[in-house]
C-alpha cells in the first residue's frame, strides 16, 4: 500500500463520510456502456486521510477482442487478457459482491464519472445473468460534485486534470487501481475545501448528487445545441448515478 498523506485539514470539520469511502473503476473494451464489456477493475477502501486500507483488483478475458483504441487506453490486449484473465462472468459476479458489501455496510463508494462505470457494471451483470445493482447508494462522484461547487473553472474535467487541480497524485492514469484511489482522494479533497456547504451525511450528498448531475445535463445540452453539435431536439442524459 502506497504512504500518500492528505494535506492537513483546515479549520472546518470535514463531513463524517470522509473517514472511510468505497473506491470502484472499471477499465472496458470501450465507452458504450450497453455493449461494452469489463477488462480490469478495482474496488478498495481508504481511510480518512486517503490511505488505502482494502483493494482487490481483478482483470477479466471478456470474451471478445478488445479494440487497439482500447489498449491504448489502459494497456490491456487481447492476448493477455486470454492469457491471464479470468472468466468474465466470474470477475463481474466478484465485483458486484464487493460493491454490494460497501453499500450494505453504509460505506460510501466513490467513482468518477459513476454513471459509466455502474451502468457497464449493471449491464455485464444482466449479460451472465448476475442480480445486478440497480441502484447503488450512496454514492460520491467527485465530477459531479467539483462541477457544482467550482462551476466556472475553465478546463477540462477529466480525472487526471481534476486531481491535479486539487494537488491528489495519480501516477499509472486509465489503470483501474489508480483512478479509483485518485478518484478517492478527490472526493476527500473537495470534501475538506467545500466542507461549509456540503450536506452532512454520504445519503444526503448522495441525493444532492441527482438533481446536480440533472441541471449539469441540461446546462451542457443547451451549450452544445448553440455549438451545433446536438440537434435541438437531442439532450444529454442526466440519469445519476446509472443509466
Amino acid at each position: 500500500m502506497d504512504q500518500w498523506q492528505a494535506e492537513p485539514l483546515p479549520l472546518w470539520e470535514a463531513p463524517s463520510w470522509t473517514s472511510v469511502v468505497g473506491v470502484f473503476d472499471l477499465e472496458t473494451t470501450g465507452i458504450d456502456v450497453t455493449t461494452d464489456r469489463v477488462v480490469t477493475a478495482h474496488v478498495g477502501l481508504l481511510d480518512s486521510a486517503g490511505t488505502v486500507i482494502r483493494a482487490r483488483d481483478w482483470l477479466a478475458d471478456p470474451g471478445v477482442p478488445i479494440p487497439e483504441g482500447a489498449t491504448a487506453v489502459h494497456g490491456i490486449t487481447t492476448a493477455r487478457a486470454r492469457a491471464e484473465g479470468r472468466p468474465a462472468r466470474e470477475v463481474v459476479a466478484e465485483v458486484v459482491e464487493s460493491l454490494r458489501a460497501l453499500f450494505d455496510a453504509g460505506i460510501p463508494v466513490v467513482a468518477y464519472n459513476a454513471p459509466y462505470d455502474f451502468s457497464l457494471l449493471k449491464n455485464e451483470a444482466l449479460r451472465h445473468g448476475i442480480p445486478p445493482i440497480l441502484a447503488p447508494a450512496p454514492v460520491i462522484d467527485p465530477l459531479v460534485v467539483d462541477k457544482r461547487y467550482d462551476r466556472y473553472r475553465r478546463g477540462k474535467r477529466t480525472l487526471a486534470v481534476v486531481a491535479e487541480h486539487y494537488a491528489v497524485p495519480l501516477d499509472g492514469a486509465h489503470e483501474a487501481s489508480a483512478d479509483a484511489i485518485a478518484a478517492g482522494r478527490v472526493a476527500q479533497a473537495l470534501a475538506d475545501r467545500f466542507a461549509p456547504w456540503l450536506p452532512p451525511t454520504a445519503a444526503e450528498l448522495h441525493t444532492r448528487q441527482i438533481g446536480w448531475a440533472r441541471a449539469q445535463a441540461e446546462s451542457l445540452t443547451e451549450y452544445f445545441i448553440r455549438m451545433g453539435r446536438l440537434d435541438p431536439d437531442d439532450a444529454v442524459d442526466g440519469s445519476w448515478p446509472i443509466r
